[in-house]
């Protein structure tokens, strides 16, 4: 999805990787949590965290700052799990999104939205929407179907099977 299909004023939930500021289409997230501890899955790449229970349904958790280049997510009293639903070959996945803290949900208009910046071409940017403009800060929108490739989310689906086997043993 690219700047020029966002039409009309949309809500977006906003939070924080480090000092930078992103954001999701809000009909994509489905609530906030605290943070809580996951369990760890062998043999899955560094930026997931792990599984959570949630409500009788295991979910995978990603840490954003690892799955972006940054340090490690430190558990502080803002650290928060963003529960997102997004579709895969037809199917919803429902994932965790490990931030540093959850801001507010904010309204954009198409006007005060760039398009992603063109890095070169060795650097991957289609997981940015765009830039959305407010006051004197710019807000990375994601498109958080973009930002995991098919087989990383096969990897952390296998994880979620896996570890609900496990639990109906």
């Amino acid at each position: 999805m690219s700047v020029a299909s966002i039409t009309e004023t949309t809500q977006y939930l906003t939070f924080k990787l480090d000092s930078e500021v992103f954001a999701l289409d809000i009909s994509q997230v489905r609530e906030v949590l605290d943070y809580t501890t996951t369990t760890k899955v062998p043999r899955t790449p560094d930026f997931m965290r792990g599984v959570i229970n949630l409500r009788g349904s295991v979910v995978p958790v990603v840490d954003m700052r690892l799955k972006f280049g940054m340090p490690p997510t430190e558990k502080t009293v803002n650290t928060c799990v963003i529960i997102v639903e997004i579709n895969v070959d037809n199917e919803r996945i429902v994932l965790g999104a490990l931030a540093d803290s959850v801001q507010e949900v904010i309204d954009l208009e198409p006007g005060s939205i760039e398009p992603a910046p063109k890095i070169g071409t060795r650097l991957r940017t289609d997981f940015i929407k765009g830039m959305g403009k407010r006051a004197d800060q710019f807000i990375i929108i994601l498109d958080i179907e973009q930002v995991f490739s098919a087989d990383e989310l096969a990897l952390v689906n296998e994880a979620k099977g896996g570890r609900q086997a496990a639990a109906n043993i």
